[in-house]
């Protein structure tokens, strides 16, 4: 995957180990269950695809660039990079953003304006990966947050055999089902 670093330059990195989510592991705290019940966000997808990616951006540090952000919008425009949108009364609270090619989706970021709005985000976009047959969810390096999701760390080896099995798949992302 691509990443800007501070003075601009484009670097693409692959980590060893990489972070994964299984999506047959995937677990919600008890917290964020308490929450889902309550529906407090509208889920949507594709909506604000470029919001999304600029709200991601906004951060101290931040590996989106404009080539990061026109490269992506591309793949959007393509039908590869989607986003994951959580909304109530007052706008756009939270999401994500990844690319989905096969049976695989990568996450590249997320965001929240609101408590909770990116993990309503990640839970609806596991939902959907399952409910087309996805196999791989990549979240690139495992952090203390994905942790709590039942986000695990595989050696490169593991992961390429993993990408390999669910690049030959065919999953459609924007199949409602």
């Amino acid at each position: 995957f691509p990443m800007a670093e501070p003075g601009g330059e484009l670097l693409w990195f692959s980590p060893d180990p990489r972070g994964i989510l299984p999506l047959d592991g995937f677990h919600i705290p008890h917290g964020l269950e308490r929450s889902l019940r309550k529906r407090t966000y509208e889920i949507r997808i594709n909506t604000h695809f470029e919001t999304v990616m600029r709200c991601c951006a906004q951060r101290e540090e931040t590996w989106i660039n404009q080539n990061i952000f026109e490269s992506y919008v591309g793949l959007h425009e393509l039908g590869y990079a989607h986003s994951v949108e959580a909304w109530d009364s007052k706008g756009l609270a939270g999401g994500l953003y990844g690319v989905a090619l096969g049976g695989a989706f990568f996450g590249e970021s997320m965001f929240h304006h609101r408590t909770d709005a990116s993990k309503y985000a990640l839970v609806a976009l596991v939902n959907r990966l399952n409910a087309q047959s996805f196999s791989l969810l990549d979240v690139q390096w495992n952090t203390a947050h994905l942790d709590t999701f039942g986000a695990i760390e595989i050696p490169r080896q593991d992961y390429m055999e993993r990408l390999k099995a669910a690049l030959q798949l065919t999953c459609d992302f924007l199949d409602p089902q």
